[in-house]
């Protein structure tokens, strides 16, 4: 069963989503990168030339990037094609069958996971149910989520509040995440800003992020010349 086509809508604006309710500060040493889901059978849906896509896929790039320039694990949930039916349990009786094996489950051409990206296999709509998310970001030393991918209002927003209830803090990406609507894309972002945690711009993460690696590696830089 395909998902139905998604109609263009404009992404919303940081004067839509509530003031932060904590001062959390995202750090490279800290954080790990979620793209959610971002494969074909889901992207489909969308016309990629028109919003939200043409701007969402471009600023995951970015983030990807980023990451893996500050030391950033970066982590690609992906569902699997063909589940057994014993797998895919009532999801099946809100959305069918799900993906079939090939070329629904890949990752889109712009964002194919790199040998160094982490791949946890999803079977629910958070990333956290039936995997062993939870414990990859702890082997990883993180305790922070940039959230990215599709779609906002469900695994997106339910991966983050699961991530809240692990004692991980959840960044949710305002222009970094799609949705099936406008409406539910603002309810996800001001969900997670009034409950779980922060609702953030791919500009304000880059820069997060790239300006505590760069203070990380001058105190390693220092440290290290103290010491000869």
């Amino acid at each position: 069963m395909a998902i139905p086509s998604i109609d263009p809508y404009e992404l919303p604006t940081g004067d839509e989503i509530p003031a932060a309710r904590v001062d959390w500060t995202l750090d490279a040493s800290r954080c790990a990168l979620l793209i959610h889901d971002m494969q074909k059978y889901f992207i489909d849906a969308y016309r990629r030339d028109a919003e939200p896509l043409a701007t969402v896929v471009p600023n995951i790039v970015r983030l990807r990037e980023a990451c893996l320039a500050a030391g950033v694990p970066v982590v690609y949930t992906m569902q699997p094609g063909d589940q057994h039916p014993s797998r895919r349990g009532i999801l099946a009786d809100f959305w069918g069958t799900g993906l079939s094996s090939g070329r629904d489950t890949e990752v889109i051409d712009e964002l194919v996971p790199g040998p160094g990206d982490i791949q946890v296999t999803k079977w629910r709509y958070s990333a956290f149910q039936r995997t062993d998310f939870r414990q990859l970001l702890a082997h990883n030393g993180r305790d922070q989520l940039i959230v990215t991918g599709v779609y906002a209002h469900m695994g997106c927003m339910l991966s983050a509040a699961d991530a809240f209830m692990s004692d991980v803090a959840p960044f949710m990406v305002l222009d970094g995440t799609a949705d099936f609507s406008r409406d539910e894309h603002v309810m996800a972002l001001d969900y997670v800003a009034k409950r779980v945690g922060r609702v953030e711009t791919t500009d304000a993460v880059i820069e997060a992020i790239t300006e505590t690696a760069r203070r990380r590696d001058r105190e390693t830089e220092q440290l290290a010349a103290s010491m000869r």
